[in-house]
């Protein structure tokens, strides 16, 4: 018998600002149908003025944790994968763990951009592998809004703000292919790519937050090689193959790139959840968020096994396999 990181339960949560394509129109050279066919977003939610990342970061946590049938209390460690943290310091995780009630155990953060949730989990269930944590509540959340530029189209219509959680328990397993829980994962970072995508500002350089900065085609070309390259990684070392995979649940930053990767892992649209029209780029929630949707909808259940990829800034990309 070995230990196996199962989740317990996911939840998530989205601002209750919804903004359609259509608001952009007016502020810049763009139009609805534009960004539709360009990046299949319709709408994404942004989060209200006062509203923080620990905030949306809680919520979620609070409805995992209902999911779960659990509280605060049976949790040992939680985990938020983010960018766009509250402050400087003390982390997001540890104003998520004093917002939820959380008094024992420890919390952090951890910085991966778009590939966060999964940088996350590989090191939540490294925790429970270990012994150091038997429950790990794991969150992505972000409020992007606070860092476009909104004048530049090329990337203040992809993203939204949102979080999503999911709540990790040490249970025990075969060995087998069977098993419920993380099966494998596969991690990586370049960073001789960092002027692909990166924040213009920062604590030792402007002094100042930033705004976003992209060079879409380039990122774009990487995303479709590396992510299906991370996934048969984490497929192979498993011991299975794309068609042993129930569902992906990729990174949701563009229709087209989610399609392309699943056509390079021979796995068809209808196995795929796909959440980038409601929700545009969420960053580090947007994998949780696909995840509690995935299984709100009735899509994801008991038994399956699913394939999260995700690539970002960095760059930083990577997968995780699990059985639900």
């Amino acid at each position: 018998m070995i230990i196996r990181a199962v989740v317990r339960g996911v939840g998530h949560y989205l601002p209750e600002r919804v903004v359609p394509n259509a608001w952009f129109e007016d502020r810049v050279d763009t139009t609805d149908e534009w960004i539709r066919t360009r990046t299949g977003i319709e709408r994404r939610h942004f989060a209200a003025d006062g509203e923080t990342t620990s905030d949306l970061g809680a919520k979620a946590a609070e409805a995992a944790l209902i999911d779960a049938g659990l509280t605060a209390a049976d949790i040992d460690a939680l985990v938020v994968a983010t960018s766009t943290p509250d402050l400087t310091f003390p982390s997001a995780a540890t104003m998520v763990q004093a917002k939820i009630g959380m008094k024992q155990g420890f919390a952090f953060d951890v910085q991966a951009v778009c590939a966060g949730f999964v940088y996350a989990l590989s090191n939540a269930n490294a925790l429970i592998l270990s012994g150091q944590a038997k429950r790990v509540l794991v969150i992505g959340a972000e409020t992007f809004s606070r860092i476009l530029d909104f004048d530049d189209r090329g990337t203040c219509v992809l993203f939204g703000d949102g979080a999503g959680a999911v709540v990790l328990e040490a249970t025990t397993g075969s060995g087998a292919t069977g098993d419920r829980g993380i099966l494998a994962t596969d991690l990586n970072s370049d960073g001789s790519y960092k002027d692909l995508l990166y924040v213009d500002g920062g604590v030792s350089t402007t002094g100042t937050a930033g705004h976003l900065r992209m060079q879409g085609n380039q990122v774009f070309r990487h995303a479709v090689e590396k992510l299906a390259e991370t996934a048969h990684a984490a497929l192979d070392k498993a011991g299975l193959s794309g068609a042993d995979v129930d569902w992906i649940v990729p990174h949701q930053a563009n229709l087209r790139i989610i399609t392309a990767t699943a056509q390079r892992m021979q796995v068809p649209m209808d196995r795929v959840v796909v959440t980038v029209q409601d929700h545009g780029n969420t960053s580090a929630a947007s994998i949780p968020l696909a995840l509690s949707v995935g299984k709100e909808r009735g899509q994801i259940k008991v038994g399956d096994l699913i394939v999260t990829e995700a690539i970002g800034g960095g760059l930083s990309w990577g997968s995780v396999v699990l059985r639900w």
